[in-house]
């Protein structure tokens, strides 16, 4: 997956802002980034600070472009965009205070074109990486909301790699129907990126009207929705054997597209999205790289606190591969 992904990169180098400049994590994988030549690194913070923490711990960050709220030159400039992006709910004092903070400056440094994506939650949490990007990056024309995928990857006997989407299993607690159809659309863009030849399965208790409760209803609106704007095969409601087994989609869902070879995975709601994924992380093998946000108009990712550096290094290349 990542020899695709670099080699992308290496067609059309990216450059990324990390909003917590002094970790530890980010400066390990910074360094890594740049001895690859793959991506351009921005470093949010204090010089002195930033050049003190990577002295500390022996990191290489020659080549960084690390810029500090408090003294960058352009503030004025991106106070000014900022408070005509809020449109009058934040004065230019606000606007100031705001970006002091790392998430909101390095957001507008995206927004401004001073990176093309970013990279952040090591410190901060998903509110506050949503948050800003909601505000300032905003949803692309005909989203309604940010949603959310993990590829998943697991090696096979061959030597190849078993790539699968599952979307959304981070951002939206009770998706609607359209919601629903809004995240399999950026699901299935996503998994593209990643080599993914899109099979999407709509995930539900029920195949093919086997049970009846409002949430079946729900996901079987949304197939129906999705099969008139989508572009690839699209299939639901089905349970997940009957997406995945042959014997058993043949069976539960004879004829369809779908059944028994899905690769791109939408869930009812958060709750089974998050359960999901890490059952197939922690049970069945697969590395889980994200969550990867979607529906931005720019790629915007969040890191989970725990995260290593190895982890950080990954999602920078993710991130800007899909800038």
């Amino acid at each position: 997956m990542f020899a695709k992904l670099n080699a992308m990169l290496k067609e059309n180098r990216k450059t990324i802002v990390f909003t917590e400049g002094t970790d530890h994590r980010i400066l390990n994988a910074t360094e890594r980034l740049l001895a690859d030549g793959l991506i351009g690194v921005v470093l949010v913070g204090n010089v002195e600070a930033v050049k003190a923490a990577a002295a500390k711990d022996g990191y290489n960050i020659e080549g960084a472009q690390i810029l500090d709220p408090a003294t960058y030159e352009g503030m004025d400039a991106m106070v000014e965009k900022m408070v005509e992006l809020r449109k009058g709910k934040m004065s230019p004092e606000d606007c100031r205070k705001n970006l002091m903070m790392g998430n909101y400056f390095g957001t507008m440094l995206v927004k401004m074109g001073v990176a093309d994506a970013l990279l952040g939650g090591a410190t901060y949490s998903t509110a506050d990486t949503v948050r800003p990007a909601l505000q300032l990056i905003k949803t692309k024309p005909g989203n309604s909301i940010v949603s959310s995928c993990f590829i998943m990857a697991r090696d096979k006997a061959d030597g190849t790699q078993e790539l699968l989407a599952m979307g959304d299993c981070a951002i939206n607690i009770h998706p609607t129907d359209d919601n629903l159809v809004e995240i399999a659309k950026e699901t299935a863009q996503c998994a593209k990126t990643f080599g993914i030849d899109p099979k999407v399965a709509f995930l539900s208790f029920s195949t093919k009207g086997s049970a009846k409760d409002d949430e079946v209803t729900k996901v079987q609106n949304a197939v129906a929705k999705a099969k008139e704007v989508m572009d690839v095969p699209v299939d639901g409601e089905m349970q997940f054997d009957a997406a995945v087994a042959p014997e058993v989609g043949q069976l539960k869902f004879p004829g369809s597209p779908v059944a028994g070879q899905a690769n791109t995975f939408i869930f009812p709601d958060v709750t089974a999205g998050n359960i999901g994924y890490k059952i197939a992380q922690r049970l069945g093998g697969f590395a889980a790289y994200g969550p990867i946000l979607l529906g931005l108009n720019a790629p915007i990712n969040d890191l989970s606190r725990g995260c290593n550096a190895d982890e950080v290094y990954k999602m920078a290349i993710i991130t800007c591969a899909l800038a």
